[in-house]
C-alpha cells in the first residue's frame, strides 16, 4: 500500500471515527431527555459578573450604530450635544427631531406572512408610513400605519408608531424604510418558510434582560447565533426601578439598547412583573401603560381579547403566550382563551408546541420559590393533556431546565404531594439571566429536586434548532467574562410525533436524518 493510500485510509478512519463520536453524542442528547435522573447538576461555576448597574445615559450602547445617519437616542443626549456643540443648524434640528428611534418588529398575523413595526419620532409626528421591497433600496410598496403618544407622570413619550406589514411572501428578505428624506432609516428582516411539519428553524430565548452591560453582552452574544426570532418571556427594560420622568426615559434607552436586534427581526413579547409599571405616588396606576403604549402583539389574530396573551404560528411551531400576571383562574378570559387555543394547535402542521410566561412553574431557586404554584393547578393538566413540549419562563434569575415531569395526582386532601416523571409532560426552562440590574440569583435549594436536571447561576442566552418534526437541539449558551460558552446541551424529541407508535416509520427516517445533519454541521 503506497503512501497516498495508507492516507487515505486514515483520514476515512478519522472520519468514520468523528461520526461516531457524534452519533454517541446525539444519542447520550436523547438519553437526557427521555430519562428521569435521580440526581441532576448544580453547577458550582461562579462567574466574575460586571457590576450590576444600567449603562449610562451618554454611554455609546445607546447610539444609533454608525452607518443608519441618526441621532442620539434621547432627548437627554439631544440636549447635551446642543448644548456642548453651538454648531446645530435649525434644518438639522427639525431633521433630529423626526428622526425614527427605538425600532422594532414583531410578528403581525397569526401564521407569519405579516410584520408590525414600530418606532418613535421625539418631537414631531412625520409619517406612520413604512416602504418595503424584496430589494435593496427598491421599495415598491408601502404601508400606512397609525400614531400614538402618552404622558408618564411628566414625561411625554414622543410619537409612537406601528404600522402593520402584512400579505408578505414567505422565506423571503424584505428591506424596508421608514421616515422620509434625510431624516429617514433603513432596515431588514426575513419573512419565516412557509408553516410545515419538518421546517427547520432556530428561536433565540431571552428574557430578565435590563440595560447592563451584562445585558449588553447577552444580546450581542445571542447576535453571534444563528437564531432567527427571539421568544422573550418578560422584564424588558427595568424600567420601574426608577421615578418620576426617569420611568420613560428608560423606556426611551432600552428601546435604542435593543434595536440593533429587535429592528431587523422579530421579538415575540411576553409581560413580566417589571413592565407592571404601577407607581400610585406618581398618580400611574394602569398596570403595564408603558409596555401597552410601545409594544403592540398581533393578539386579535388568535382571537385573544388582550395583548397579553396571544398565539402565533411560526414555520414548524405554534407559540403560545401567557400572562402571569393577569387573571388566569378559572372563567376569567385568560383561562377561557388558552382553552380554545390548544384546541386549535394541528400537529400535523405545526408540531412544535411551546408555552412562554414569565413566572416559572417549577422553580428550585430561593428567589421566587413556589411563585408559580397558583397557576400550576390550573394550566399543568392542559399542558400534558396537550403534550406541550417545552416551557420557557424568566422572573428568576438563573438558569434551570428540568427533566419531564408532573405533579397531577395531589390535591388539599390525598394524592402524591411530589412532582413525578411523566412522558407526556413538557419540560420547563427557566432563562430569566439575560443582565438586569438586579443581579443574579445565586442561592439554589439544597438538595436539589430530582426534577431538576441543570441548573447555574448565570447571565446568557438559549437557542432552539428546530430540524424536523421529530428532533430539536436546545443549548444554553452561559457569558462566561465576555466570551459566549454552550454550557447546557441536549435534544429533544417532539411530543407528539415521536411518541406516536403509529408513526415509528416516520419517525426513524427523521433520526436518521437528524444524526445527518449533527455529522455535518
Amino acid at each position: 500500500m503506497g503512501i497516498a493510500d495508507q492516507a487515505t485510509t486514515l483520514i476515512e478512519i478519522m472520519i468514520t471515527h468523528a461520526l461516531l463520536f457524534k452519533f454517541l453524542a446525539v444519542s447520550f442528547f436523547f438519553l437526557s431527555v427521555v430519562s428521569y435522573g435521580s440526581a441532576g447538576i448544580t453547577s458550582t461555576f461562579i462567574r466574575s459578573e460586571w457590576p450590576s448597574t444600567d449603562i449610562p445615559l451618554d454611554n455609546e450602547a445607546f447610539v444609533v450604530p454608525k452607518g443608519h445617519n441618526a441621532p442620539p437616542a434621547t432627548k437627554y443626549n439631544l440636549l447635551i450635544l446642543l448644548y456642548t456643540t453651538l454648531i446645530w443648524s435649525v434644518s438639522l434640528l427639525i431633521m433630529l427631531l423626526i428622526y425614527a428611534l427605538h425600532v422594532h418588529i414583531t410578528q403581525g398575523d397569526y401564521n407569519g406572512k405579516a410584520v408590525i413595526i414600530s418606532w418613535v419620532t421625539p418631537e414631531e409626528a412625520g409619517p406612520s408610513k413604512v416602504q418595503y421591497g424584496t430589494s435593496e433600496k427598491q421599495y415598491e410598496f408601502s404601508a400606512e400605519g397609525n400614531t400614538t403618544n402618552y404622558t408618564f407622570y411628566k414625561y411625554n413619550s414622543g410619537y409612537i408608531h406601528h404600522c402593520l406589514v402584512d400579505g408578505l411572501e414567505y422565506d423571503t428578505k424584505y428591506y424596508y424604510k421608514i421616515g422620509q428624506g434625510d431624516s429617514s432609516r433603513e432596515f431588514w428582516f426575513q419573512t419565516p418558510p412557509k408553516i410545515g411539519p419538518d421546517v427547520p428553524y432556530t428561536f433565540g430565548i431571552i428574557g430578565d434582560l435590563g440595560q447592563t452591560y451584562n445585558s449588553l453582552s447577552t444580546l450581542k452574544h445571542y447576535m453571534e447565533s444563528q437564531g432567527q426570532t427571539v421568544l422573550f418571556v418578560g422584564d424588558l427594560s427595568y424600567a420601574d426601578r426608577y421615578m418620576y420622568n426617569d420611568v420613560g426615559i428608560r423606556w426611551d434607552t432600552w428601546g435604542r439598547f435593543a434595536e440593533q436586534s429587535t429592528a431587523y427581526q422579530p421579538w415575540i413579547w411576553s409581560v413580566g412583573n417589571h413592565e407592571i409599571d404601577y407607581f400610585p405616588e406618581m398618580g400611574e396606576v394602569r398596570p403595564f401603560r408603558n409596555f401597552l403604549q410601545r409594544y403592540t402583539t398581533p393578539f386579535l389574530a388568535s382571537k385573544s381579547t388582550s395583548p397579553l396573551w396571544y398565539a402565533i404560528r411560526r414555520a414548524s411551531a405554534h407559540i403560545i403566550v401567557l400572562s402571569s400576571y393577569s387573571p388566569f383562574v378559572k372563567y376569567t378570559p385568560q383561562w377561557r382563551w388558552l382553552l380554545e387555543e390548544l384546541t386549535k394547535v394541528d400537529r400535523e402542521k405545526t408540531p412544535w408546541l411551546i408555552v412562554l410566561m414569565h413566572v416559572p412553574i417549577y422553580n428550585s431557586n430561593v428567589a421566587h420559590f413556589m411563585e408559580g404554584e397558583s397557576m400550576r393547578p390550573v394550566f399543568e393538566s392542559w399542558f400534558v393533556k396537550y403534550k406541550v413540549d417545552v416551557i420557557f419562563a424568566g422572573h428568576v434569575h438563573a438558569y434551570e431546565r428540568s427533566y419531564r415531569i408532573s405533579n397531577l395526582h395531589y390535591n388539599v386532601s390525598s394524592g402524591d404531594c411530589y412532582p413525578i416523571p411523566d412522558k407526556s409532560a413538557p419540560v420547563y426552562i427557566t432563562v430569566g439571566d439575560g443582565g438586569n440590574q438586579e443581579g443574579l440569583a445565586g442561592r439554589f435549594r439544597d438538595p436539589q429536586p430530582d426534577y431538576s436536571a441543570f441548573r447555574e447561576a448565570s447571565y446568557g442566552h438559549s437557542t432552539l434548532e428546530i430540524k424536523n418534526r421529530t428532533h430539536a437541539f436546545y443549548h444554553w449558551n452561559r457569558n462566561d467574562d465576555g466570551k459566549k460558552v454552550p454550557t447546557d446541551s441536549v435534544m429533544f424529541l417532539n411530543q407528539y410525533w415521536a411518541s406516536n407508535l403509529q408513526r415509528r416509520r416516520l419517525k426513524k427516517k427523521h433520526l436518521t436524518g437528524a444524526y445527518r445533519s449533527v455529522a455535518t454541521n
